[in-house]
């Protein structure tokens, strides 16, 4: 007999502006225990250092991470001139200091992005990151002293831009693909500049259609969870779900696809059939009951024209 999960089964995606200092899975477990959620899952770590969005994801929509874990993201760092660090950001023990080369103009920054930093780049990770190796998480090698070689991989830079030049200091905003690591462009930038450089300032400002001004802090989050007199548990609930995203929110670029009662019965039994509402779309679809009432899941549309069922959420 499968035990049941202890917890509310609540689901839906919660935008979480994620604090400095706290690990992503700390900050992903305070949202799970003030919604009570039996399952709780987030789309993509951010270091301690790092702030900002953090997309939480509740119940089935844990079911459809990776759609957001594979999504472009938007950030705002602040490179500190002059210093490298061993994790290349603020974190670290600094591994060498140079002197900022006293003339350097914001032109001279930008001319560096544009030809090193934009489109498809090639760049190495952090040895201090998550990057496993023979299942171990690189930082946690390095922090045993174990040298490890690190192979560079490709990313793309959909947009990157100079926003100040202080004396030691440089804000940007970048766009880029997943897997790209701020870390390792501040260091690069640098080491091109000829005085290093390491994160001091990191802060996640979009990740796939998700943007900053939609996210709530933990401690807005705590203060609406709190209860108010003689308030049933029952409506702090309430208060809390209403700030949820629908389940299917993290693939809310797929089509939609209406099924009728008969289709959802054969989906749930793993049919394959010609959708009656189809029409020419193909591909990844959400699937949805007739009128939107409810939401079953992904399915897919090869190029046989027949809907198979590829991640359906569960009905229990």
């Amino acid at each position: 007999m499968a035990r049941k999960p202890k917890g509310r089964s609540i689901s839906g995606l919660f935008l979480l502006d994620k604090p400095q200092g706290l690990s992503s899975n700390s900050a992903l477990q305070r949202v799970k225990r003030l919604y009570g959620a039996a399952k709780a899952g987030h789309t993509g770590a951010l270091d301690p250092l790092a702030t900002g969005l953090l997309p939480v994801c509740l119940g089935e929509a844990t079911k459809f991470s990776q759609y957001l874990l594979d999504s472009d993201k938007r950030y705002l760092t602040t490179a500190k001139l002059g210093q490298r660090t061993d994790t290349c950001d603020a974190e670290g023990e600094i591994t060498e200091e140079k002197p900022v080369p006293q003339d350097l103009t914001p032109e001279q920054v930008e001319a560096l992005l544009l030809e090193h930093f934009s489109g498809e780049i090639e760049q190495v990770p952090p040895v201090y990151s998550a990057l496993k190796l023979n299942g171990q998480p690189l930082y946690k090698l390095a922090r045993q002293g174990i040298e490890v070689e690190v192979k560079p991989r490709q990313v793309r830079i959909h947009e990157i831009k100079l926003l100040a030049l202080r004396e030691d200091e440089v804000d940007l905003e970048i766009f880029c693909s997943k897997g790209t690591y701020i870390r390792s462009i501040v260091e690069d930038l640098g080491l091109l500049l000829g005085c290093g450089a390491h994160v001091t300032v990191l802060r996640r400002l979009q990740t796939g259609p998700f943007h900053a001004d939609q996210m709530m802090t933990l401690e807005q989050l705590q203060s609406l969870a709190e209860p108010r007199a003689d308030e049933a548990e029952n409506s702090i609930h309430q208060r809390l779900d209403a700030l949820l995203l629908p389940a299917w929110s993290p693939v809310a670029q797929l089509p939609a696809l209406e099924l009728t009662a008969e289709e959802m019965d054969r989906m749930r039994v793993g049919q394959r059939f010609r959708a009656a509402n189809a029409g020419s779309l193909s591909g990844e679809l959400r699937l949805f009951s007739e009128g939107q009432t409810e939401f079953m899941g992904i399915g897919e549309i090869g190029t046989d024209g027949v809907l198979r069922a590829k991640r359906l959420v569960s009905t229990n």
